[in-house]
């Protein structure tokens, strides 16, 4: 797991945005947002991806997101919306793991599955516990953009304006996939919510 350097003088009290714009002067300061962000970065790319994964990838994260300080802009959204951006946009770059994750969760019992990932925790909301194997199944058919917004609320917890901002599509869009693949899964897991929401469909 890659390590930044500590902060020999930390900041007082400032938001992320500011950390971000300090750091293009001062590389240290980055370190900050690293030790804030890392463990939910991690988190989120083992629940898609698993743990072997993880580590090169949640660092790789904050190597991107390092090289790209200079172009963040504070107007747009918040750094940890961007952070999560760069994450998907990494796990896009290994979607055939997610998929054999999937297609092997769909044969494992639930009590064998020893490595959680996304699909575990989604599947822990449920109310019937013996559909996890369906459930994996309608996760690896939704669409890759469907399954995107799906994963960064049941898993990272993002709102629609974050997720907005970490896909750069625009927040009714967010709203639309979202109710989509709801829709599926509950026609799949006969009626039963998976996120235990209920909002209106839309398609889009």
């Amino acid at each position: 797991m890659t390590a930044w350097p500590r902060v020999s003088h930390p900041p007082q009290e400032v938001d992320d945005a500011t950390l971000v714009e300090q750091s293009r002067r001062f590389p240290d300061r980055f370190a900050v947002l690293y030790d804030c962000y890392f463990p939910e970065i991690y988190r989120y790319v083992a629940g898609r991806l698993g743990t072997q994964a993880a580590d090169d990838l949640a660092a790789e994260t904050f190597l991107v997101a390092f090289r790209k300080r200079e172009s963040f802009d504070r107007a747009r959204g918040q750094v940890r919306a961007w952070l999560y951006g760069i994450a998907t946009n990494l796990v896009a770059q290994h979607r055939r793991s997610e998929t054999r994750r999937l297609q092997a969760l769909q044969r494992t019992p639930v009590e064998r599955v020893t490595d959680p990932g996304h699909e575990d925790l989604v599947a822990q909301r449920l109310t019937a516990a013996g559909v996890q194997g369906r459930l994996a199944s309608e996760l690896a058919a939704l669409s890759e953009a469907d399954r995107d917004v799906l994963i960064l609320t049941a898993l990272a917890g993002l709102g629609y304006e974050e997720i907005a901002q970490a896909l750069d599509i625009p927040p009714g869009t967010v709203g639309s996939r979202l109710n989509r693949a709801r829709r599926k899964l509950r026609g799949a897991l006969g009626g039963v919510n998976p996120m235990h929401e209920d909002s209106g469909d839309a398609d889009g």
